[in-house]
């Protein structure tokens, strides 16, 4: 197909797509103005960066404001690019500067919708080899597929390292994630990944918060490691909650393991999907004696009943990161509030461009 063929199938929603790439989505505002999440965009420029003409960061449609806020902390403007769509769905992309020889990173989440996000990746980073870039660091703040890292039942799927072979095969050379479902799910990539914690920004928050009598709970055993870590950042006690999961996304909360009874209790998970797990869990530590339950999250995917489930709720408040858009109604709900990564993850892009240490983000 030549290049007048192209224009003339991609004209019937080229304007539409086109915007969708280039229009800025609405950052949520921080849910505290101090501490950790002012600090995460505001600070001082690294000169020697933002003047490295071998130094670019682009992104896809999935989480362009967090693009731009990292754009921000770093002191680069984002990479040029047009983002488009045939008339058929099929994915169009073209980069319109030069990468040749360039560190590129490319932040792309593949958040809903899962498949489109994923597939737009893929494309882009094909792109980006075939114009001869020096290196390709894939920045997904969600990784996609995750939940599924393992054959738990017979005859299913180990989607978790398909898409890590997936992004390899399109030419990804590095890869920098954020809270993985399971952090085996590194061992999957046949390229370097980083793998960053959310933690530093969500601990901060409740720092300052001073919760009294403040005890971390995990709402499954899976996540006993990631609690732990946060119970011992913030000096408070450990409680988990034995959840047996019937279906997928149907869980029962089974027994609490662990004291809370009058006590302030902060749930901590990677994910909240449906927050069935969540509400259950909440009701389960109130019935045990709990004061109050705060909840918080890295990726809040928040699908079909989550935002009505979490409003209607006796949950006083659910912290979530940016690393996923929020969709509209989340945003109406007081409870819900948001805190950005973009510092944690600017840091990191800074690191591995300088070949310098990324775990000591977390010391």
């Amino acid at each position: 197909m030549n290049n007048q063929d192209t224009t003339a199938v991609l004209s019937p929603i080229s304007e539409q797509a086109e915007e969708k790439i280039t229009t800025s989505q609405p950052a949520p505002k921080p849910s505290i103005e101090g501490g950790t999440a002012k600090a995460a965009t505001e600070r001082k420029r690294s000169p020697k960066l933002s003047e490295d003409k071998r130094f670019k960061i682009f992104c896809g449609s999935a989480n362009r404001a967090l693009s731009e806020e990292i754009c921000k902390f770093v002191g680069v403007p984002l990479g040029e690019s047009k983002l488009q769509r045939f008339a058929d769905g099929e994915v169009y992309f073209q980069l319109l500067e030069n990468v040749r020889g360039v560190d590129v990173f490319l932040v792309q989440p593949t958040c809903r919708p899962v498949d489109e996000h994923l597939v737009e990746l893929l494309i882009m980073i094909d792109a980006l080899k075939r114009a001869s870039a020096g290196r390709i660091t894939v920045v997904m703040p969600y990784y996609g597929y995750a939940r599924q890292d393992r054959k738990d039942r017979p005859r299913v799927a180990i989607t978790a390292k398909l898409v890590a072979d997936l992004l390899s095969t399109a030419g990804a050379n590095r890869a920098l994630l954020v809270d993985l479902h399971a952090a085996q799910i590194q061992g999957f990539f046949n390229i370097p990944v980083d793998h960053l914690f959310a933690s530093p920004v969500l601990v901060g928050y409740f720092r300052e918060l001073g919760l009294p009598d403040l005890t971390v709970v995990s709402p499954d055993a899976g996540g006993v490691e990631r609690a732990r870590f946060f119970a011992k950042k913030l000096e408070v006690p450990l409680a988990i909650v034995d959840k047996r999961r019937t279906d997928m996304n149907v869980t029962e909360v089974m027994n609490v393991i662990g004291d809370v009874q009058g006590r302030t209790c902060l749930i901590l998970d990677d994910i909240i999907d449906t927050a069935g797990t969540l509400v259950g869990t909440v009701e389960a530590l109130i019935a045990q004696g709990a004061k109050k339950v705060y909840a918080c999250a890295t990726h809040p995917v928040l699908s079909g009943p989550a935002v009505e489930r979490i409003a209607n709720s006796r949950l006083e408040q659910l912290i979530v990161t940016n690393t996923i858009p929020l969709r509209e109604d989340a945003l109406r709900v007081p409870k819900i509030k948001v805190l950005s990564i973009a510092g944690l993850l600017g840091r990191a892009i800074e690191s591995i461009h300088m070949e310098t240490s990324v775990s000591t983000l977390f010391n």
